[in-house]
């Protein structure tokens, strides 16, 4: 099948259905008991575009995998890339990069986002690849009448940002928003005083990293990244129960430095494209339509340019994806019951190749992931079941997924895969009172592997043989035979609201069947399914002291360990599993034109990890950060400082899933430290 089955199958389902004018209605952001709803990013987070920062610190369920100043990554209840469901505005979007170094969440700055909603664990039917979590980001909507907004920000190490939106009315039915922004840095230190070249340096000294890692002279003092970006969305309010949303998204970035790596992105562009039509009380067994179809596309070439390495001959490892999409679901209520039906379809191409000073390797050679179609066709069906105090939510998921590489390389054949899956889910809410909410759920979940873990071809180098002749070798690094991981899981918890405060707890168990594990004591094929299971609880809750003094915190810890020991090893603790996290913030409103707040975010000591596969102990860490925020009618003047006491921490691991610098004797990967005291401010006008 096609994308173009699924464009014809959607135009022809919403054509033959009749439509009775009926208000719109607006959207509900208010969280259900099983998700956590980050409000206001775009208000709140103005320090700098970076969504995964800003996620980390404001829930305590999300970690952050630092890889640069910008475009970091996000792990949820200790689960990271493909195990957890990333979308914008319902776009199912991927990284190019099979480093990380462009993760799903990095294509949407703050500055565009209005809400996002954190599910966790297997309870989303809806969209492709749900095995542990589930981020759906929400942009910044087109509003009735004409207003907007203008930023600039500054901050330590040269930070630099303007941002510009506006939005309202063309005519009585159409509405439009564009927003646009462009911003700067230069190569953040730590607490130590320690710029990226600083921190590549000091593991040089110390024999853990070779030195030709190192930057050259003239690219010693570059910037560590410039990005822009654009959004544009038209709506149009076809009748008053129909409409139609068109909108797209564009991000362009440039030497994007990743110091814990060998390479450097010399660019990484993303285009997203998002046409949706909705349709309300089309008839008794119609309550909503919704019809989407969506394109990302990425394009990211990674280099050695900048580094020593890469003085004489630099290669280049340069990657696109692109996934087009097409999902159609509709609503109606029976009874007591609300049911939601759809089919799902998505196809993604993903291919990579190596060049050296710009000029394609042999074919033999040149192929990293070689043109890979990943195509999924799902059913899906959920149901919502009020009963007086009792909720149950239920849903359903077949899935067809097949992945095709295009077998380019001339020695080498890598076979197709198809996998197909029965998922589904069923989550109960008891209402004891208007305060108290108990809640307990258990589902069924899978992902399949990606190209990468099936069939990447690592670089390809010299070596030299026993009998003196050189010969050139590209490790098969993937795995074409990985099964597809399948979770099972259970979660249980309770909501309670008193006078003036809030609290919710949650726990869960996660039994992983064939978890994809990166085995370094392989040469080759070097990812392996395993079983595992994770375990863990959260407890957050906020706590209103007085009308102008209020606090909110949050805690989360988890733990994971394999059944068994993968392939050559002994050890059975999972990867990227973080400690304990909290974090907790204490806030004041002065008046309704001045407030202040102080966050404190704080871990405990990574002590449970992979070793042999590359992690690392990392020390307990506790920082405070301060902002406030003064208006002046339509300006807004914020200051800030994070980090105040100018700590020098680490927040990610250095699991070897990702090829970070290439080690020396005593085999340690260099673990990249957080920025050290930052000072920020920003001015915004409204209008």
């Amino acid at each position: 099948m096609k994308i173009q089955t699924g464009i014809v199958l959607s135009l022809a389902c919403a054509m033959s259905l009749y439509a009775e004018p009926v208000d719109m209605g607006t959207i509900d952001v208010e969280a259900k008991v099983d998700t956590e709803i980050v409000k206001d990013v775009h208000g709140e987070d103005i320090k700098s575009a970076d969504l995964a920062e800003a996620l980390f610190k404001q829930s305590p369920s999300v970690s952050l995998v630092r890889r640069s100043g910008i475009a970091n990554d996000v792990i949820v209840r200790g689960q990271k890339k493909d195990n957890i469901n990333v979308t914008i505005d319902g776009v199912k979007v991927y990284g190019a990069c099979p480093n990380r170094m462009d993760p799903p969440v990095s294509h949407v700055l703050t500055n565009n986002v209005d809400y996002i909603e954190i599910n966790e664990g297997p309870y989303n039917v809806e969209d492709f690849g749900v095995l542990s979590a589930d981020v759906k980001i929400h942009t910044i909507q087109p509003k009735d009448e004409f207003e907007g907004d203008i930023n600039l920000g500054f901050g330590s190490w040269g930070y630099k940002k303007a941002a510009l939106s506006a939005s309202g009315a063309i005519t009585e039915n159409v509405k439009f928003l564009i927003s646009a922004s462009a911003e700067t840095s230069e190569q953040y230190e730590d607490g130590d005083g320690n710029n990226f070249v600083d921190q590549i340096q000091r593991e040089i000294d110390a024999g853990k990293a070779i030195p030709t890692v190192q930057y050259q002279d003239q690219y010693k003092d570059m910037d560590a990244y410039t990005k822009k970006t654009v959004m544009a969305k038209l709506f149009w309010n076809i009748t008053d129960n129909q409409e139609l949303r068109l909108s797209y998204t564009g991000n362009r970035s440039d030497d994007i430095l990743y110091p814990s790596s060998k390479m450097d992105a010399l660019y990484d562009d993303s285009d997203l494209f998002n046409v949706e039509y909705i349709a309300k009380d089309l008839g008794k067994y119609s309550k909503e339509l919704n019809i989407q179809l969506y394109q990302s596309e990425v394009e990211h070439p990674m280099s050695t340019k900048y580094r020593l390495m890469g003085a004489v001959d630099y290669m280049t490892h340069t990657l696109t994806t692109k996934m087009q999409g097409a999902k159609i679901k509709n609503s109606f209520d029976v009874d007591n019951h609300t049911i939601t039906a759809g089919i799902d379809y998505s196809l993604r191409n993903w291919n990579g190749w190596y060049t050296k000073n710009e000029i394609l390797l042999p074919m033999d050679y040149s192929y990293s992931i070689d043109d890979v179609d990943t195509e999924n066709i799902a059913f899906f069906l959920k149901d919502t079941i009020t009963m007086d105090k009792l909720v149950l939510d239920l849903g359903l998921r077949y899935d067809d997924t097949t992945i095709t590489p295009a077998n380019n390389r001339m020695k080498m054949v890598q076979p197709e895969n198809e996998y197909n899956e029965l998922n589904g889910y069923i989550f109960a809410t008891y209402n004891m009172d208007k305060d108290t909410k108990l809640f307990v759920g258990a589902g069924k979940s899978s992902r399949v592997p990606d190209a990468k873990e099936l069939y990447w071809i690592g670089a390809p180098k010299q070596v030299t043989l026993p009998d003196g002749s050189m010969k050139m070798v590209a490790p098969a690094i993937g795995t074409p035979d990985l099964d597809a991981t399948i979770n099972y899981e259970a979660d249980i918890g309770f909501e309670k609201k008193f006078e003036n405060a809030t609290v919710k707890a949650k726990a869960f168990y996660s039994q992983l069947d064939n978890f994809i594990a990166y085995n370094a004591s392989k040469a080759e094929n070097k990812y392996e399914n395993v079983d595992a299971t994770i375990y863990g609880f959260e407890l957050s809750g906020t706590y209103i002291a007085t009308a102008e003094l209020y606090f909110d915190y949050g805690m989360s810890y988890q733990r994971g360990e394999k059944d068994t020991p993968l392939t050559g090893q002994t050890g059975t603790d999972m990867p990227e599993i973080p400690p304990f996290k909290f974090n907790a913030a204490a806030n004041y409103d002065w008046d309704e034109t001045l407030n202040f707040r102080a966050e404190l975010i704080a871990s405990d000591t990574w002590s449970n990890y992979d070793y042999e596969n590359g992690e690392q102990e990392i020390d307990a860490y506790g920082i405070l950060n301060l902002k406030g925020a003064k208006r002046w009618g339509n300006i807004e003047l914020t200051v800030g400082v994070d980090n105040v006491f100018d700590t020098t921490y680490a927040v990610s691991n250095t699991y070897y899933d990702l090829i970070l610098l290439p080690t020396g004797s005593n085999d340690v990967v260099m673990l990249m430290n957080e920025p050290g005291r930052y000072f920020y401010t920003n001015l915004k006008y409204t209008f």
